[in-house]
């Protein structure tokens, strides 16, 4: 009892420590409020009716109070305070010199200026610090309170309610020196469109306009929100640029709406106006006279070049006097040609064509009106330098490689054919720490290096001459060759990949990509050194060996001899149902994971080859305006070995399997892989802009299935867990799965398998301009789709209760154009102990969370 009341209490006095310095810091948030004045501590929003725009409101008000990190308390406002209040004046000044002038000099200086002479020659370094840091109290201000409440009632009136009143008035508390900014609303009923007419006297714009009507913003009964309105009128503006208008609408006054409220304000008759001025003539439709390319390493006269100079192909003249570019390639990316309609959406495909050709800058992208309906296109492109050179490094942590960092160096060469071919040489390495049970104290004893050359062709490269190919999906090719090395600790891979990629780009958030040849020959050097990199399957071997020895005198003699093979001997226990029998129940667990380390060695040694064909299929709303809660969906469908099964039949046989159950065909000696694999990932971000926080799901489920030549998924298309974007409190390969099997998590670690599916929620928020916060939950697991004989099946009834769940807290540092990440994580269910023991509240330890560090967002 007083061993659990002693507990009991320094709990209770650490909490109160706590919440101590919390109202110590919090009664100090007013030091630096001149008297008179009140510190803003809130913006509250009082409806008299139903509340509306909740989410809007608020960024309509000027004033906002000092932000508070995770919503608890205003951090940045007690770092603030910490800074010593009579350097405040100096600092606000100090600060507004450029960097280079913010010396010791400017300090005493400012020192002297504001009468603080004692300041001289002392440094401020803190107080710098803190006062750059924090963020100064925001003091409340009735006349701002009074214009926000006016800014909140025009946003109400924009929106359709016509009648809104607002007011804004200031609660203050004179004895802690805080107030707050109450706003009452009162918007009453909306107004409502009750008639919609239009008013187009020109025939055609009319005609175009009432062909895509049922596509209209604008529906009798709904509210009228001037929102609403401008999208109708930027919808119309779009449809007749894209029907050859050029110049439609271009001073954004001849479309306008009218309401008549004579009748009423509640329900009022809309009318779409179209009105040019009367000295210019009837809108034409716009064609092409001329479209004229311009190639040159340096700015041009345009107007100078004479027609004689230009070369024509197709319908479209080329200035290309140094002949560095074939004119054939460029004639591919530009959608424009002479004669034809103008287009708006062709102008925008043709830039996003030649800015994918990665070779120009695009100087000047000129239209002019030569007469009322003609229309000349002049497009002046600076090659970029031939030569691009880039480095780069990661730092990333893991099970099998601790510690590790990711250094690569990329050589792009330009336009090497003559036709904007560039050829991308990279080479990259990965140097970390993995454990050495020989030694355990060595560092960065692992690496890999790869190279891969890449020749990205801007067209399709099949037999199909140039101008019958679509332009307006961005055609694209590439051909891949690469190779890597890998050593670990006695154990290695050489590896050898190419591939001739297809690309189309549909419009702004759909794309395809077609992988044909694509091929893979995996080599894993060092086989018989497997056990030094995994030690505890080496002891599980070992007893098993022991055991089966003490029964089994001469097939012991033969493997110390080397008549025998270590995997000979294994393949004779999996098959002796005899020894099986024999072993205890105590016995049985070790047999389980020997038969599990013989799996897991079977996948980590294997040659393989793979020949596949691979289709992509991305939708991508991320970073289209369009979308204000964007959505991901990415499809990967591959299937490998079927032309490899059809003419197989010379290929040589190899044994596999544990038990040496299987024979297999292999080429070049080596078994080819034959299998089908989809992997799908959806995500849903959900944006909140008015405190610039995001709430975003994602969900991934892949299913690879082995057939034919292959009774198991290779090794590099295999599934595992964990990581810096999977489920976060395990580290890769960190004993997450599969299924709920209790193997011991050393053998387990490495398990891979068929089937995996990943759930993961996160909410962002900002901790100051450069930082962001995160909250997020993962769960998921891997399985294998037929019984293995450990448990690790996928059924539709037990799989959500093998799910491992794992939560934790993040941050996010933007810095220039990075992303650095950090992560911390704590395992809450855990599928893989015993049951009764899954759920891991009562076992976290929040000073020993799982960490990860990455750069870029997880997802």
């Amino acid at each position: 009892m007083g061993k659990h009341s002693s507990k009991y209490v320094q709990k209770y006095y650490l909490f109160s420590a706590t919440a101590i310095v919390f109202l110590l810091l919090y009664a100090c948030s007013t030091r630096k409020v001149p008297e008179g004045s009140y510190l803003l501590t809130a913006n509250k929003f009082k409806y008299k009716d139903n509340k509306l725009f909740q989410d809007k409101v608020p960024d309509f008000v000027h004033q906002k109070p000092n932000k508070k990190t995770l919503f608890l308390a205003p951090i940045g406002l007690w770092i603030y305070n910490m800074a010593n209040p009579k350097m405040d004046t100096i600092l606000n000044e100090y600060m507004t010199y450029p960097s280079h002038m913010r010396t010791q000099k400017l300090r005493d200086s400012l020192s002297l200026k504001y009468n603080q002479s004692d300041l001289v020659g002392k440094n401020m370094f803190w107080n710098r610090v803190f006062h750059n840091l924090g963020q100064a109290p925001v003091i409340i201000n009735q006349d701002a309170t009074e214009k926000s409440a006016e800014r909140i009632r025009k946003f109400f009136v924009y929106k359709g309610y016509w009648d809104t009143r607002v007011w804004g008035k200031n609660q203050l508390n004179t004895k802690r020196k805080k107030a707050t900014a109450l706003y009452k609303i009162e918007h009453k009923q909306p107004t409502l469109i009750k008639d919609y007419y239009y008013n187009i006297p020109e025939k055609p714009i009319r005609e175009l306009y009432e062909k895509s009507f049922d596509k209209s913003f604008i529906k009798t009964g709904k509210i009228l929100d001037q929102e609403e309105l401008e999208k109708e009128v930027s919808r119309i503006t779009e449809i007749m640029r894209s029907e050859g208008y050029y110049n439609f609408n271009n001073s954004n006054e001849e479309l306008f709406f009218t309401a008549d409220t004579l009748k009423s304000r509640k329900e009022v008759p809309l009318t779409l106006e179209f009105k040019r001025d009367s000295m210019k003539p009837p809108y034409v439709v716009n064609k092409l006279s001329a479209v004229k390319v311009y190639i040159s390493d340096t700015p041009l006269n345009l107007d100078s070049i004479k027609s004689e100079e230009y070369e024509r192909l197709r319908n479209i003249n080329f200035y290309n006097p140094e002949k560095k570019y074939n004119n054939k390639a460029l004639w591919n990316a530009v959608l424009l040609k002479e004669g034809e309609q103008y287009n708006q959406r062709e102008i925008e495909l043709t830039k996003r064509n030649l800015a994918g050709m990665n070779n120009f800058n695009i100087n000047d992208f000129r239209i002019k009106q030569e007469q009322d309906s003609l229309l000349t296109t002049q497009i002046s492109l600076i090659p970029l330098p031939k030569y691009d050179f880039k480095i780069a490094t990661d730092i990333h942590y893991s099970q099998i490689l601790n510690l590790g960092f990711s250094p690569s160096v990329e050589l792009t060469s330009r336009n090497i054919f003559g036709s904007a071919e560039n050829l991308s040489t990279s080479f990259s390495g990965v140097m970390g720490t993995t454990y050495n049970a020989k030694k355990p104290n060595s560092y960065f004893n692992a690496y890999e290096l790869s190279a891969q050359v890449a020749l990205n062709i801007p067209r399709l490269l099949i037999p199909v001459k140039y101008y019958k190919i679509p332009k307006k999906y961005t055609p694209t090719t590439s051909i891949l060759l690469g190779t890597s090395i890998q050593n670990n600790i006695g154990l290695g891979r050489i590896s050898f990949n190419t591939g001739l990629n297809y690309n189309a780009i549909i419009n702004d958030i759909i794309t395809h990509r077609l992988t044909l040849f694509n091929t893979q020959l995996n080599f894993t050097r060092n086989k018989g050194e497997y056990y030094t990199l995994f030690p505890k399957d080496d002891e599980y071997r070992n007893s098993i060996f022991n055991a089966y020895f003490a029964q089994n005198w001469g097939i012991r003699d033969q493997f110390y001899a080397g008549e025998l093979s270590e995997d000979d001997v294994s393949r004779m226990i999996i098959r002796d149902s005899d020894f099986q029998n024999s072993i205890s129940a105590q016995e049985n667990p070790i047999f389980n994971n020997f038969q599990q380390s013989l799996l897991n060695k079977e996948r980590q040694t294997q040659d393989v080859l793979i020949s596949s064909i691979i289709y992509n299929f991305t939708y991508n709303e991320i970073g289209n305006k369009a979308y204000s809660n964007p959505s991901y969906f990415n499809l990967k469908f591959e299937t490998a070995g079927n032309f490899l099964s059809l003419v197989d039949k010379k290929f040589k046989s190899f044994i596999s399997g544990i038990a040496g159950e299987r024979t297999e065909k292999g080429f070049l000696d080596v078994p080819y892989s034959q299998f089908i694999k989809f992997d799908v990932d959806m995500r849903k971000y959900f944006i909140f802009p008015h405190n610039r926080t995001s709430l975003i799901f994602r969900q991934f489920i892949g299913v690879g299935i082995p057939y034919g030549n292959s009774h198991v998924m290779p090794y590099m298309r295999s599934y595992f867990n964990g990581g810096s974007n999977d489920i976060r409190a395990w580290l890769a390969f960190g004993g997450l799965g599969p299924a709920d099997i209790l193997v011991d998590k050393n053998v387990r670690s490495y398990m891979l398998d068929n089937v995996k599916i990943t759930s993961n929620i996160e909410y962002r928020f900002p901790l100051s301009k450069m930082i962001e916060g995160a909250l997020f939950t993962d769960a998921g697991n891997i399985w294998s789709l037929k019984n293995t004989g450990i448990g690790d099946e996928f059924k539709f009834d037990k799989f959500y209760k093998q799910l491992g769940i794992g939560s934790g807290f993040g941050f996010r540092f933007n810095i220039a154009y990075v992303t650095l990440r950090l992560d911390l994580a704590y395992k809450i269910y855990d599928p893989n102990r015993p049951e009764g023991e899954r759920w891991n509240f009562n076992r976290i330890k929040p000073l020993q969370p799982t960490f990860n560090f990455a750069f870029g967002y997880p997802f």
